[in-house]
């Protein structure tokens, strides 16, 4: 099994397909991710969510999510220029949910709700104006009729 001298950064969408199989050894994920092997075991210093199980002699063995959170990192450092640190806090924002899509999805369900809530109170202020219209054109008739305690409760 020869490997290529050189790595292909670039070719995220050129990564092959996951088998379904419950765990990987470090040579199949390296070839899955396109990541040399001593890579793979860098990283799992420097990304704590990284922790494939050890077994027989030490050897690592990935599951599928860690196949997919492998190619994530992959993506964050090769291809969008991310350095150790950035990847980490951008893994561990979306992880927390405080990453900025998910604090701009926050604000933007904040200011809706806010919007939604002064368009009620308007229209419930509104409402409240014209039924009293109403009842003020009432009042004479229902004075008329007896019914004078109705109109006032």
């Amino acid at each position: 099994m020869s490997k290529p001298a050189v790595v292909d950064h670039d070719s995220a969408a050129s990564l092959p397909s996951i088998p379904a199989k419950r765990y990987f050894t470090i040579g199949e994920v390296s070839d899955l991710c396109a990541v040399k092997p001593h890579v793979l075991r860098y990283w799992e210093q420097e990304f704590t969510q990284l922790k494939p199980i050890k077994r027989r002699g030490n050897r690592r063995y990935y599951q599928h999510h860690e196949v997919l959170l492998i190619r994530r990192i992959r993506e964050l450092l090769y291809e969008q220029g991310f350095t150790i640190n950035g990847a980490r806090n951008r893994l561990d924002g979306v992880a927390n949910g405080s990453s900025p899509r998910s604090r701009a999805v926050r604000s933007a369900v904040g200011a809706t709700q806010q919007t939604s809530n002064e368009a009620a109170n308007n229209a419930f202020g509104n409402l409240r104006t014209e039924l009293e219209s109403i009842r003020a054109l009432l009042a004479p008739v229902i004075a008329g009729t007896g019914h004078e305690d109705s109109a006032n409760g």
